[in-house]
């Protein structure tokens, strides 16, 4: 990935969503940009407006920490495209030098896979291209339309975008494919040289109108904690709250875990999917 042109389109993206008012700036004659105008930028950021234009051409990463927090502030950035911001510039300081690909092992420790199978809850553990490596049972269960892909590792952006009972699966549809394109859009600013990562970008603008036009937006999402709504084939609606976690001694990897509040008809179908998955698993007697 172009690591200037992802500083510049992402600049101009967020310059674009801000109108005058909005940051307090009065509107004179007629416009001919969505948004602010470069010039309005920099006079919001306490720099110069040759100065900020040489940013936007992709000039970020010789800017000073004070500078980009100047920045951010002047396009209202939240904190995950502040750290966005800051992540495309770190981009932009290693492309200019020696740099190879950062490694992004598929390999989940033992350790890691006795922590899956001890939580009660249907738990996952994922990398950040959305690679599902590893599950206990009951996590296997909940996602079983994903794992029906014979491609491994499983990968829940390429079902969501890819997979025409996707828009079944997730309730609200349209909420999640933002936000998985807004979560690897957020890895590329961290990771664009990893090629595996560039690999399925590719396939998803390539295979998917939806992911392409998400994918040109520059959105960036960071995935923590939620509310997760889906309707699985087996057991029907399922309203879960989820916590991402990232494994400190993996920080590559994410633990995401799922709950259903006590008593509620999600819990319910929890525990139907529960012994559902207890079923397939435990062979029949004359297998014994």
């Amino acid at each position: 990935m172009d690591s200037r042109a992802e500083i510049r389109e992402f600049l101009a993206s967020r310059r674009a969503r801000l109108t005058p008012a909005q940051v307090g700036l009065p509107t004179h004659g007629t416009r001919r940009v969505k948004g602010l105008r470069r010039e309005e930028v920099a006079l919001l950021a306490g720099v110069s407006p040759d100065y900020y234009i040489r940013l936007e051409r992709g000039g970020l990463s010789g800017a000073s920490p004070a500078v980009i927090d100047a920045l951010a502030r002047a396009l209202r950035l939240d904190e995950t495209e502040r750290g966005h911001l800051f992540d495309l510039a770190q981009a932009g300081r290693d492309a200019t030098g020696r740099r190879l690909p950062r490694s992004r092992s598929a390999r989940v420790r033992p350790e890691v896979q006795r922590m899956l199978d001890a939580i009660m809850a249907p738990a996952v553990v994922r990398n950040a291209r959305a690679d599902v490596l590893a599950t206990n049972q009951l996590g296997s269960a909940l996602y079983a339309p994903v794992f029906d892909d014979p491609v491994r590792p499983a990968n829940t952006a390429r079902f969501a975008f890819l997979d025409p009972r996707a828009r079944d699966f997730y309730v609200g549809w349209e909420q999640t494919a933002d936000n998985i394109a807004a979560r690897l859009r957020a890895e590329a600013g961290r990771n664009p040289l990893d090629r595996g990562l560039t690999d399925l970008v590719g396939e998803l603008c390539m295979r998917s109108p939806d992911f392409a036009a998400r994918w040109a937006r520059h959105d960036v999402f960071a995935h923590r904690a939620g509310e997760k709504r889906l309707h699985h084939p087996v057991v029907g609606a399922l309203d879960l709250n989820f916590e991402a976690m990232q494994l400190t001694a993996d920080p590559q990897l994410t633990l995401i875990i799922y709950t259903a509040d006590a008593g509620s008809k999600s819990q319910d179908a929890l525990d139907l999917l529960a012994s559902w998955s207890a079923s397939l698993a435990d062979p029949a007697p004359s297998e014994r």
